[in-house]
């Protein structure tokens, strides 16, 4: 098996660190009890922009890519600021800030695990990496906020979507598919999965929900 590392445009790559960051700048704008001002919301929006990618460059052994250009951290606080600035006008976007969102986390998750694969990674753990690359950015963006509970809560299949996206995509490219081809179809499941889930209110169930099935008892 041989893989290459499935690339997107720069101005592509710095509108999904933007969508990341204003979202995470929205998320910290609606916690009016924590009074987060205009330096902590710059810092968790860009965070949450920035997150998933350096997480991924550090798994895989990389200076992240955030840090090789003057655009990234940039794009992130200007879209962070941004996003607390015009909240409410972003707020009627939502739907569409959704579908950008979707689309996102299914290139973050085909740039990541592609570059896993292109480095040598096993399939596991390059799904796993392009998972952490897709999601990594909420992740840290729930630590900022102390939010634990937010944090593994993710919600309307946010990760799940990401992992069956980046697993799919793995296989194509195992069984020979080129790296591209896998790599739109694998963002395309993620965006595909995120926004039914978001549609119809799919999640996972609840570790409460789960305590609730009936227990095998031994007999006595």
């Amino acid at each position: 098996m041989s893989a290459t590392a499935f690339s997107i445009p720069l101005w592509a790559d710095l509108l999904a660190v933007a969508i990341g960051s204003l979202q995470g700048a929205l998320f910290a704008s609606q916690f009016r009890e924590r009074r987060v001002d205009l330096l902590g919301v710059a810092i968790i929006g860009t965070a949450t922009g920035l997150g998933g990618g350096i997480l991924r460059d550090v798994l895989i052994g990389e200076v992240p890519r955030a840090m090789q250009s003057n655009w990234y951290l940039t794009t992130a606080v200007l879209a962070a600021l941004l996003g607390m600035l015009l909240q409410r006008l972003f707020n009627r976007l939502a739907g569409f800030i959704t579908i950008l969102d979707a689309l996102t986390i299914g290139l973050f998750g085909a740039i990541g695990a592609t570059k896993a694969l292109a480095l040598g990674l096993p399939e596991i753990p390059a799904v796993f990496v392009g998972v952490v690359s897709a999601v990594g950015g909420s992740v840290v963006r729930d630590l900022l906020m102390n939010l634990t509970i937010a944090m593994m809560h993710v919600g309307s299949l946010y990760a799940v979507a990401a992992g069956a996206g980046a697993a799919l995509l793995v296989a194509l490219v195992v069984f020979g598919v080129p790296t591209p081809l896998a790599g739109l179809i694998g963002t395309a499941t993620t965006f595909s999965i995120r926004l039914l889930a978001v549609r119809f209110g799919w999640s996972l169930p609840e570790q409460r929900a789960l305590s609730r099935l009936p227990r095998w008892r031994r007999p006595r």
